[in-house]
């Protein structure tokens, strides 16, 4: 379980989640992601980042289990740490390129909301599970890929949208197939890699500048609804539901299934 960097041309570097079975990182994950994006960002040499990630999906959010064993630590823990690898994506010095394959879920709709750009495999799906999960939060991130009245629906109902109906929204720069994916997210880096990276870096700074929404205080702002839910017990209430057949309230919910020989548990991460 580990965040690696590598470096595979010139001018970009490559920061790698790989939190098998599922991507759904722990505290100590979200922190070490920030630090590889941010330490990728501050290379005088690199121009582009890629975001990338092993395994059968990009990001299931957030790693529930440590939650539900540690408790209010861990879910402090969990919301600073979401809150610093979100800032950490969206304050890159340079662009930063979100490579998304299978499931993004919850804390994964906060890192490519936050991206400069998305390439993304056929297989791609996007979305926020967090009212199955006793949680609230990325709304933020939601609403920067998908028009306002979608981001609602897709939140209230814990659905997700394809790569290919994000790509219709504008949100999604390339679809390709799953074999292509890092090559196609290389081409994109490339590009924007061959570019004068002392003007990248104030193109990055100028752009979000100008953006209408500050990102860290919107995203602040919801995380004090889901300190309200739990402090209510709502959230634990939902959240000891989770991964148990017949509980209320999953109609449409994003399900990812581990693979035979790793359990007979359905679900993995809490999607914030």
């Amino acid at each position: 379980m580990s965040v690696s960097t590598s470096s595979p041309e010139k001018g970009i570097s490559v920061v790698t989640v790989d939190f098998p079975p599922v991507n759904a990182l722990p505290v100590r994950g979200w922190f070490e992601l920030a630090e590889a994006v941010r330490g990728a960002g501050r290379d005088p040499e690199v121009r582009c980042v890629v975001l990338g990630a092993e395994g059968r999906g990009f990001n299931a959010g957030v790693d529930i289990k440590e939650i539900q064993a540690a408790g209010q630590q861990a879910l402090i823990g969990a919301n600073h740490g979401c809150a610093e690898a979100f800032a950490a994506v969206y304050e890159c010095e340079v662009p930063v390129i979100a490579a998304v394959q299978g499931f993004c879920l919850g804390g994964g709709i906060g890192l490519v909301g936050n991206a400069d750009a998305i390439v993304a495999s056929e297989d791609a799906t996007f979305g926020l599970p967090e009212l199955d999960r006793g949680a609230l939060g990325a709304a933020t991130h939601l609403a920067r890929l998908v028009p306002q009245h979608l981001m609602r629906a897709l939140y209230y109902t814990s659905r997700t949208a394809t790569a290919a109906e994000l790509r219709a929204h504008g949100s999604v720069w390339r679809v390709v197939p799953r074999p292509e994916l890092p090559s196609a997210a290389l081409e994109l880096a490339r590009e924007i890699a061959a570019k004068d990276g002392r003007l990248l870096r104030l193109a990055k700074a100028a752009i979000n500048g100008i953006d209408p929404v500050d990102v860290r205080r919107s995203y602040r702002f919801e995380q004090g609804f889901t300190f309200e839910a739990n402090l209510s017990g709502v959230a634990d209430e939902v959240r000891d539901t989770f991964g148990r057949a017949g509980r209320a309230g999953t109609a449409g919910a994003a399900k990812i299934e581990r693979p035979q020989g790793e359990g007979s548990t359905a679900e993995e991460g809490l999607g914030e």
